[in-house]
């Protein structure tokens, strides 16, 4: 296996090229987790690798509960299956945490303050009281928390999200809410800490394989050694291959299949294609610094594109970086015409 054919099954194995899956929670699912801080790009980022799915039914995804929002891995805001999330947090979430102490120390976040705020948020939230981050606190200083504003607020909410307590709510206008997960996710058989572990370990290297450990350490923000942990725990369901003298990790039942060429995609800033590597990030054209927003063309980076939205089109401004022949300026043309579909507003290449 050579560079050219990581990045062939990278495409595949994420859904990018090949058959899409149906629906926006298949993909959510196959890749584990999907980050999401730029909402509404991110919806994109699922919507495309799913099958005729437009803004207005992602969006009834996310508000239906099927799949949440949530901090997560890293940690920041990332879209996950609803039956994925307990244990998945329980996988990711001790070390986040340990990630997190820094900033839990700076802002007085500490164990007697959540020790309060954990049972005070559930009584706030519960019986389905969907509420915004302002309100909620607000609600928590009349509760009696000191400063529940800015960053510390941000941060006992995520502790709250860690520990599987609190979930993204419904779309309230333009306003995301919270609501509690034991109310928003039906409940799902437990698993054990290997289970899990031994999942989440699969569904990266399926969803987003061939990769390196570095690359799932970066992703998943466990340790090296947790990570030789789950390949053990995965034991047949996945291989590994060395090229030029890195090693790489894939489901074993991927098995390589041609790539139409020319093939573009438009993908935002945090896609999964790019964040999801970071050893590897470079066998797609990417450095060390993200691009907003991506455009590649057969899984390699050609530029970049902005987006500006009017009532009536979305303008798509390109900054490439070679010279395309007619059948790739065809590709790049498709590759918008695609998420003027999903928008459902004509989009116009600038």
């Amino acid at each position: 296996m050579d560079e050219r054919e990581i990045v062939e099954r990278r495409l595949r194995n994420q859904r990018l090229t090949g058959e899409p899956l149906p629906d926006p929670v298949a993909v959510v699912r196959r890749l584990g987790a999907v980050q999401a801080q730029e909402y509404a790009v991110a919806k994109w980022s699922v919507a495309q690798r799913s099958s005729g799915v437009d803004e207005a039914a992602m969006q009834a995804a996310v508000d239906s509960g099927r799949i949440v929002r949530v901090h997560a891995l890293r940690p920041t805001w990332h879209f996950v299956a609803a039956e994925d999330l307990v244990w998945l947090q329980a996988v990711a979430a001790p070390r986040v945490h340990q990630l997190n102490a820094y900033y839990y120390r700076q802002l007085g976040v500490d164990e007697a303050t959540t020790a309060k705020t954990r049972p005070l948020i559930q009584d706030i939230l519960g019986g389905g009281n969907h509420l915004t981050r302002p309100e909620l606190g607000r609600a928590l200083a009349a509760a009696g928390i000191a400063d529940p504003t800015g960053n510390r607020l941000a941060y006992l909410v995520i502790d709250t999200e860690l520990e599987g307590i609190v979930c993204s709510g419904p779309m309230r206008g333009k306003q995301h809410t919270y609501a509690l997960v034991s109310e928003r996710v039906p409940a799902t058989p437990g698993r054990s800490a290997d289970d899990g572990l031994a999942e989440l370990t699969r569904r990266y290297f399926t969803g987003h394989g061939p990769a390196t450990v570095k690359d799932f350490a970066w992703w998943s923000s466990l340790p090296v050694a947790r990570i030789r942990r789950g390949l053990d725990l995965a034991g047949a369901d996945l291989s590994s291959v060395t090229c030029d003298g890195t090693t790489y990790w894939y489901a074993s039942a991927d098995e390589s299949s041609p790539v139409p060429s020319p093939e573009a995609h438009a993908l935002q800033v945090y896609d999964e294609y790019v964040v999801a590597y970071s050893e590897s990030r470079r066998l797609a054209g990417f450095g060390a610094n993200l691009v907003v927003h991506p455009l590649i063309l057969d899984g390699r980076l050609i530029g970049s594109w902005r987006r500006t939205a009017s009532a009536k089109q979305l303008t798509a401004s390109l900054s490439l970086t070679v010279s395309l022949t007619g059948s790739q300026r065809a590709a790049v043309d498709e590759a918008f015409q695609r998420y003027a579909a999903y928008a459902g507003v004509p989009v116009v290449l600038a």
